[in-house]
């Protein structure tokens, strides 16, 4: 499915309109925060659709960033923040920070990107991509200087079953993980007894729902263990944020009041400083008066 969306998206354009549909698509959903990844050097929509250019000629890492950002201002649907917060930006009805992907050639070459755009909104460094290929300790020097540089770091972590590479993961004491799909229960209690408290959930998408559902149910979520619901490429797994929090719901037997509490939550582990985080809590106060929760 990737390879074939790769050879469809050839051009910064495409980049460019799907950028602004996917802002459309989250805020047609009432989403206030997204912190999209920008994966393979080139761009990856973790929570929508990933696309590779490799048509454009003369490009660059940072060419694929700016038609990003094109796309960002060209939203009219809904008033998008993507430069750092300030008074004005905290006016806006959806802020969107980026997260630039160190799996695609050189890492370093990413993350000193990523350093020369804070300004535009990237806010930090993930690594994912095909995780049956390479050793990610290959990109361990990297991560360690984004970290020194002031930059967040996630890792996507457990997506295939290779325990020696998540307990070196979990060694890193990154700040957040995605997917966790193979942790085995040594894995769990090094989580839980770590400083790691963000684990970002994609159930529609997990190779293996069940065990994950069951794991958290009975033991994650149970534990008041802090996770965050989140889309990884919907496009290609047909879901949506709404949908995952349907399957959480039907999971978990959970009502409308916990879905609402799950919801807000998330806003303790996002990418961003207390001033922002504030704000959102304000946002969900808000909400919660006029639901009556």
């Amino acid at each position: 499915m990737f390879d074939l969306i790769h050879v469809v998206i050839t051009d910064h354009s495409s980049i460019t309109r799907i950028t602004k549909e996917v802002v459309e698509d989250f805020a047609s959903e009432n989403v206030v925060y997204r912190a999209e990844n920008y994966t393979k050097g080139i761009i990856c929509f973790r929570t929508f659709l990933s696309c590779c250019i490799y048509g454009e000629k003369k490009s660059s890492k940072r060419s694929y960033i700016e038609a990003v950002l094109e796309g960002l201002r060209v939203v009219s649907s809904v008033d998008v923040a993507f430069i750092p917060y300030s008074e004005e930006t905290k006016t806006k009805s959806l802020l969107s920070p980026l997260l630039l992907d160190a799996s695609y050639k050189s890492a370093v070459e990413t993350v000193m990107l990523a350093l020369e755009m804070r300004h535009f909104g990237v806010v930090g460094i993930d690594l994912s991509g095909n995780p049956a290929v390479g050793e990610w300790i290959t990109y361990l020097l990297a991560l360690k200087f984004a970290r020194e540089q002031g930059l967040y770091v996630t890792l996507h972590c457990g997506e295939v079953s290779n325990s020696k590479e998540i307990h070196d993961m979990l060694d890193f004491l990154l700040q957040r993980i995605g997917h966790a799909c193979f942790f085995k229960e040594e894995h769990w209690r090094r989580l839980k007894s770590s400083n790691i408290p963000r684990i970002m959930i994609c159930m529609a998408r997990s190779r293996c729902p069940l065990l994950v559902i069951n794991q958290l149910k009975f033991d994650l979520y149970n534990a008041k263990h802090p996770l965050v619901l989140c889309t990884d490429d919907s496009g290609v797994f047909s879901t949506s944020l709404s949908n995952e929090y349907k399957i959480a719901a039907f999971s978990f037997g959970l009502g409308q009041k916990e879905l609402f509490e799950l919801s807000k939550n998330a806003i303790e582990f996002i990418f961003a400083d207390n001033v922002v985080k504030e704000d959102l809590r304000k946002k969900f106060n808000s909400a919660a008066k006029n639901l009556e929760l």
